[in-house]
Parts: C-alpha cells; sequence; structure tokens
C-alpha cells in the first residue's frame, strides 16, 4: 500500500501539471517491476485532442512495450478511468488499476474487475479536492470532457 500512494503522487504531480497548464488535472503513471515507465496527463485542452486522457496521455508516453511488460505492471490514476481508458487497460491486458478516488466520476470499475482488472480505490482527499476544485470552477470544460450535454 506504501509503493502505491508513491506511485499515485507522481500521478498527483501530473495532474496539477496538467491543470497548471489550463486543462483537466487527471494525472496517471505506468508502474512494472517497481520502476516507473512513464507518466501522463490529460492533456485533451492543451493538445486539442480527442483521446489525450491521463491515462492514454501516460501510455502514449510509455511508448511501445512488449506485451508481457504490461501484463506485469500496474496504472495509477488519480480519477478512476472513463470507458475510454478502461478500454486502453484491457487492450493492453494491464492487470491492476490504482484509483486516486472515484467520488467525483466512475464509469468502469465494475466492467474492468468483469474482465479479471484488480482495481484498488484509495480514495484519496487531495485528488477529491482537486477534481471537486475542477468541475465547480470549470463545468463546462468537465461537461465537455465527460460528453454531458449542457442544457
Amino acid at each position: 500500500m506504501n509503493d502505491d500512494r508513491q506511485y499515485l503522487e507522481l500521478a498527483i504531480e501530473q495532474a496539477r501539471i496538467g491543470r497548471r497548464e489550463g486543462g483537466i488535472p487527471i494525472g496517471a503513471v505506468l508502474v512494472a517491476d517497481g520502476a516507473v515507465l512513464g507518466v501522463g496527463r490529460n492533456r485533451r485542452v492543451q493538445l486539442g485532442s480527442a483521446i489525450r486522457h491521463g491515462e492514454t496521455d501516460c501510455l502514449e508516453n510509455v511508448g511501445r512495450l512488449p506485451a508481457a511488460t504490461y501484463r506485469r505492471s500496474t496504472l495509477y490514476t488519480t480519477l478512476s478511468p472513463c470507458q475510454l481508458c478502461a478500454g486502453a487497460v484491457l487492450l493492453f491486458g494491464i492487470p491492476r488499476v490504482v484509483i486516486g478516488e472515484n467520488r467525483t466520476f466512475e464509469a468502469s470499475e465494475e466492467h474492468l474487475r468483469s474482465q479479471g482488472v484488480e482495481v484498488v480505490v484509495l480514495d484519496v482527499d487531495a485528488c477529491v479536492r482537486m477534481m471537486s476544485e475542477f468541475i465547480a470552477a470549470e463545468p463546462a470544460l468537465w461537461h465537455e470532457d465527460i460528453g454531458v450535454e449542457d442544457d
């Protein structure tokens, strides 16, 4: 659990960087065999991207790896993964996902579990606070990111 918190802190730092850049504060880290393989942050706003969520940005930054490496890795993310990011976890065969919080958003945890992925939710107050403050400050941007139409 101590290692989980240490790696999640790296994801939290990525989320903070993303927010300072004007983006959505979601960060991710991929770890295998005790080594950080790469980090990422939601950069949909910064890059004008449809798919650069924290988790997918992390995977892109890691680059191509042997399938066996993904199968022994853990993905750390500050926010519960959306369906897109859960699909990436399944596609790459990542067996374990550690989530900072799922109080402000949750869409895919049961699906991941049903596919054999170990899902650990740490429920870290700093992650909840970061997302809650962002959603309050930027509701339109948040709704755009998760695909909710404004009335």
